[in-house]
């Protein structure tokens, strides 16, 4: 009997050391999205958000329209593609390729975009290219749904300054 019982208290001692050494499991990396602080042993769950990014994502925009004397309204939404696709620019640095036109931005862990201000030609449905200044931020939320929220200012000769804003949906 003593026997059955010492064996059983070493099983129990065993079971209770084995189970109770268990280490923690997430995702350790510190610049993923799904950082877990109490994880002590990686589990290569880590999601970052400059690789979700990148890819050909389907946008759906919801921009102003743009009333210009005697030219009428522009709408801005049917100059902008269906698609862009997100590059990569190393480090932080995203390249957002709009019908071939790259506008750059940086994105941090959590997935916040933000796009600085830059100049670059487009044709906003005027017939000729006009350099726009463009500025904005953004989310990548998951894998597959995003937001970005731009802003495209420009000067139209005989009209003058003109600024535009665009909500853009975006889905993988």
């Amino acid at each position: 009997m003593k026997r059955k019982y010492t064996l059983f208290l070493f099983c129990f001692i065993v079971s209770f050391i084995f189970y109770s050494c268990k280490k923690e499991q997430g995702c350790t990396s510190p610049t993923a999205m799904n950082y877990y602080a109490d994880a002590e042993e990686d589990d290569g769950s880590c999601i970052f958000a400059y690789d979700l990014a990148q890819g050909v994502w389907v946008i759906t925009p919801d921009c102003e329209e743009l009333s210009i004397p005697v030219i009428g309204t522009i709408s801005f939404n049917d100059q902008i593609p269906e698609t862009v696709e997100i590059l990569p620019g190393g480090g932080s640095t995203l390249f957002i390729d709009i019908d071939n036109t790259q506008v750059s931005g940086d994105i941090n862990p959590s997935g916040y975009v933000i796009v600085n201000e830059q100049t670059i030609s487009i044709d906003p449905g005027l017939g000729f290219p006009l350099d726009v200044i463009v500025t904005g931020t953004g989310q990548v939320s998951s894998e597959n749904t995003g937001y970005m929220n731009l802003t495209y200012s420009f000067d139209i000769p005989l009209v003058g300054n003109q600024s535009i804003d665009c909500s853009i949906t975006m889905i993988k």
